[in-house]
């Protein structure tokens, strides 16, 4: 007697990305209320369960979804804005300007709506987000059936969002107890932007509102020279070493980029159970330099890779970070073994999701986790002949391979077509949004 299910996927290999780093041929995934209920060889599913959807992809690998730790999705509308310049230059001249001008709830649903649409083209599954009105980012993240975890920015300066640290604060504690709080895709987390934008005063009181709501924190760090040598010169600390004398530096803390953390630090990330989200194409771009993953990785410290928004990328691309992060390491530390194939790969699945608190949910295809899965294409020129799926997906694969995505059990990306948006309208709408910015005349022009 076969076992009904809503969805059998069978594919040419799977990767779930467990602790053996199996690589499964020729298996199937079932389906059940969104959730994976069996991984097996097809020809026993075939035998064992009756689908409401059966899906075929013998030329596909099928892997868990990626997961994006740190994005800023409403400033894909400033995609291109503020090329070609450091870190600083590109904030202080283009950036800050631009959104002073231009964030609003009507601009970062529309980028968020652009955003999310090029993610899940690209197999992402859940990203996690720092950009003003989260609870904009929340509803249409929702609506587009993608997880993510938003994080509230904190800032104790006048934004569209907030007059100051405060009111983020007491506007972040809203929004985790408003209708996500036990949403099935939505979780909520803070964001103070970086050290030298929060006071003290504000990082104390954020630290007893984040151990009250059992919220993690994420916070950009060490990422450039300048901002350790700024701190250094008005709080004779470094930035890590505040948040540590803070009482921040614990398991619930993310930190973002580390490009310029010291050794002594990375054990101390270690120590604490701190997780670090891993961005090397923006960083590069930036001109920030390259973190140490390698070494930061051997210090015993949790690793997440993210892409950083498309603004300072450009694009919103987990399989570029993996290659970018793969050949780095080995680049950097002139050693060919520094980061094989499946550490990368896990990097941006399990590894992600444990640096956002979601791998008892997501990250790998395990029984009674969430079916949030990416497939793609291997019958193509450039990743062809298949010696290691794991290998390929790393080293050859583009995102135009991703033919099929699921996020808890359905079905958003569907042999290349988005299920759940309408693509030309965002395309449309993104083209207004650069006509209205670029005939500004508040800021310079490019």
């Amino acid at each position: 007697m076969t076992v009904q299910c809503d969805t059998l996927i069978e594919a040419g290999w799977c990767l779930p990305v467990d602790r053996d780093n199996s690589v499964l041929k020729d298996h199937a995934i079932a389906i059940q209320d969104g959730r994976l209920i069996d991984l097996l060889p097809v020809a026993e599913a075939r035998q064992k369960y009756d689908p409401g959807a059966l899906i075929r992809r013998e030329s596909h690998v099928v892997l868990p979804g990626f997961v994006n730790v740190h994005c800023h999705a409403a400033m894909t509308l400033f995609r291109g804005f503020g090329d070609d310049l450091p870190l600083e230059s590109w904030l202080r001249d283009r950036i800050w300007p631009a959104e002073g001008r231009w964030v609003s709830a009507e601009m970062v649903r529309d980028g968020t709506r652009h955003a999310i649409a090029e993610m899940l083209r690209g197999g992402v599954t859940c990203f996690s987000d720092q950009y003003f009105f989260p609870e904009i980012v929340a509803d249409t993240a929702a609506d587009m059936a993608i997880r993510a975890v938003v994080a509230t920015p904190v800032i104790d300066f006048e934004t569209a969002w907030a007059k100051n640290g405060a009111e983020c604060l007491s506007k972040a504690a809203d929004l985790v107890h408003d209708a996500y709080a036990d949403h099935p895709l939505i979780t909520t987390a803070f964001a103070p932007h970086s050290t030298d934008v929060v006071s003290d005063e504000t990082f104390q009181a954020l630290r007893v509102l984040a151990d009250q709501l059992d919220r993690g924190i994420q916070i950009h760090l060490h990422e450039t020279s300048v901002e350790v040598d700024n701190a250094l010169r008005s709080t004779g600390m470094r930035p890590f070493e505040r948040l540590n004398k803070l009482g921040l530096v614990n398991a619930s803390l993310l930190a973002v980029h580390g490009v310029h953390l010291s050794p002594e630090e990375h054990a101390a990330m270690a120590e604490k159970n701190v997780s670090l989200a891993h961005c090397p194409r923006s960083n590069q771009k930036l001109a920030s330099g390259v973190a140490p993953i390698a070494e930061i990785k051997a210090a015993g410290v949790n690793v997440g890779l993210g892409t950083d928004g498309a603004a300072s990328n450009n694009v919103l691309d987990m399989l570029g970070e993996l290659r970018s992060a793969a050949l780095l390491a080995k680049a950097t530390t002139l050693d060919a073994e520094a980061m094989d194939a499946r550490q990368t790969l896990r990097m941006a699945t399990l590894d992600g999701a444990r640096a956002l608190g979601l791998d008892d949910e997501t990250g790998s295809l395990a029984v009674g986790k969430w079916a949030d899965i990416a497939c793609i294409d291997l019958d193509r020129l450039h990743s062809q002949p298949v010696y290691d799926p794991a290998s390929q997906v790393v080293y050859t694969c583009e995102r135009e391979q991703v033919t099929d995505v699921w996020v808890a059990g359905r079905h958003v990306l569907d042999q290349g077509r988005l299920t759940g948006c309408d693509e030309a309208g965002i395309i449309r709408r993104s083209r207004e949004w650069q006509a209205r910015i670029a005939g500004s005349n508040s800021i310079p022009d490019t």
